[in-house]
């Protein structure tokens, strides 16, 4: 009998320490694990069509992620899609100047927010509630698609 106790215990364990690391991957999967609670700054674009870009998306710099969004609004005014960002506090030399554009990662997957450091000829950085005015819209594949079909019907 106790040798049978024992070993529920053991196999409860390893199920349980099974249903932890399936949590953990599914927390890495989604980006939901990787919150730190770090300093950061806020930095808002607006961009004409934010396509699929989504809260949490990757803000980066040639490649190296420096923040996350963390807010798509809707201006009512200008009717653009007003992206808000959190970037991490240690990248504070980013120059004022700096410009943003939005793109895929690989053919179908997530979109993400690439920041191009400007020239820094004022020799200001970007800083808390900055806005980035130089920015490039998502490409849509389907309106890039529906363009060149309706070209070669016009040729036709």
């Amino acid at each position: 009998m106790q040798h049978s106790k024992t070993q529920d215990t053991l196999v409860g364990l390893f199920v349980a320490s099974g249903i932890a690391a399936l949590f953990y991957m599914a927390l890495q999967v989604s980006n939901l694990g990787n919150y730190t609670g770090s300093a950061s700054y806020t930095v808002t674009a607006r961009f004409q069509n934010s396509g699929g870009l989504k809260v949490k998306s990757p803000v980066s710099v040639a490649g190296v992620r420096i923040g996350r969004v963390s807010a798509i609004t809707l201006d009512k005014e200008s009717h653009e899609s007003l992206v808000e960002m959190h970037i991490d506090a240690k990248y504070d030399n980013l120059p004022d100047d700096s410009g943003a554009s939005i793109y895929t990662a690989g053919l179908l997957g997530e979109q993400y927010i690439s920041i191009d450091p400007g020239p820094g000829l004022s020799g200001a950085f970007l800083k808390n509630n900055s806005k980035i005015e130089n920015v490039s819209s998502a490409i849509i594949l389907e309106e890039m698609i529906g363009k060149f079909l309706l070209n070669k019907a016009d040729e036709k």
